[in-house]
């Protein structure tokens, strides 16, 4: 059998009534040239480089050697540091848990993607970075990366409440504005709430966040501490600490609000990650985490290729509220 490295001697199966049909390497094949791709091919789809060892010595008696997978460490580097558009409308920023393996100990990690809509409505993930505790400091230094590559300016973040990430951001894009996810307040509101109570505070914490306006939403906040402040006043306090903000969304019109307010691109893009990363429990390495992530990445950027639903409309609002910042771009 012909590869890139020369010739290979591959044990073919037989079963008893010539039945069996090879996959990976077909019958009468002779050439095996890019069989990489298809072993990196199933990495990416979540098969670990130990199963993969195994079904191709069990197959085909094939050895490969479960460092195979480094050679997209280079792609991952040169796409980490590929240059970005100067101006964002919207970035949003999550992050995913993970354990790895660090001196000896498991430890849990945090993988940061940036996900960021262009002033042509085009989604794209910016990057990735693997965290184990977040600071200021952590955060201008991605920051800062992005800066590196070409981003002048970014109009709107949308966050989950990351410590020490508003400092960051304030430093390094200081007209940027934060929309800190409602999702993700609802749930850290809700967390040490009884069982009993739950379904009440979650539908009495609706009116706060689905209110036309600023000063409506600030009386059903008020509403609600007449109610829970009593019994729960940790909520109230996290909702008025954040409101700053919380509350940014108010000031926009309802399409651009859909797209700040709503989680649906970052959930629907960390679902494809949590599929093929569903399989590892453990990952041995910060590098072996991102490898998988990146592959899982590229496959889900294939898939992304239309613009933001009502694009034209939210981009001609936008150039209404940031005319300044944006509209020498849009010429």
């Amino acid at each position: 059998m012909n590869s890139e490295y020369g010739e290979v001697e591959i044990q073919v199966p037989h079963d008893r009534n010539g039945e069996f049909e090879p996959v990976i390497v077909k019958k009468h094949q002779s050439n095996v040239t890019g069989i990489e791709d298809q072993i990196i091919a199933m990495y990416a789809k979540g098969v670990s480089t130990r199963d993969i060892q195994d079904h191709l010595n069990h197959l085909y008696g094939i050895d490969v050697s479960p460092t195979i997978t480094n050679k997209i460490v280079p792609l991952i580097k040169e796409w980490q540091n590929r240059p970005l558009q100067i101006v964002y409308a919207v970035v949003f920023l999550d992050a995913i848990h993970y354990k790895v393996k660090q001196d000896g100990a498991i430890v849990n990690k945090a993988a940061y993607m940036f996900i960021g809509i262009d002033l042509d409505g085009n989604k794209d993930v910016l990057g990735m970075w693997i965290g184990e505790n977040e600071s200021a400091k952590f955060w201008l230094g991605v920051l800062n990366d992005l800066k590196n590559r070409g981003v002048q300016d970014i109009l709107i973040t949308c966050v989950d409440n990351l410590t020490g990430f508003s400092q960051a951001i304030s430093a390094c894009y200081p007209k940027t504005e934060i929309q800190k996810c409602i999702i993700h307040q609802i749930r850290n509101s809700t967390r040490y709430v009884s069982y009993k109570d739950l379904k009440k505070v979650t539908a009495d914490l609706k009116p706060i966040y689905k209110a036309a306006t600023e000063e409506a939403a600030l009386v059903e906040l008020d509403r609600f501490e007449e109610v829970w402040g009593g019994k729960y006043p940790l909520i109230i306090r996290s909702w008025r600490n954040n409101w700053e903000e919380l509350s940014t969304f108010f000031k926009y019109p309802p399409e651009i609000r859909k797209l700040i307010y709503t989680t649906n691109m970052i959930e629907s893009y960390h679902r494809q990650l949590r599929k093929v990363t569903k399989g590892k429990s453990i990952f041995p390495t910060d590098e072996a985490l991102l490898k998988m992530l990146y592959l899982a990445t590229m496959d889900v950027l294939r898939k992304w290729t239309g613009r933001v639903q009502n694009w034209g409309q939210i981009l001609l609002q936008l150039s209404v509220y940031f005319p300044d910042r944006i509209g020498h771009h849009l010429r």
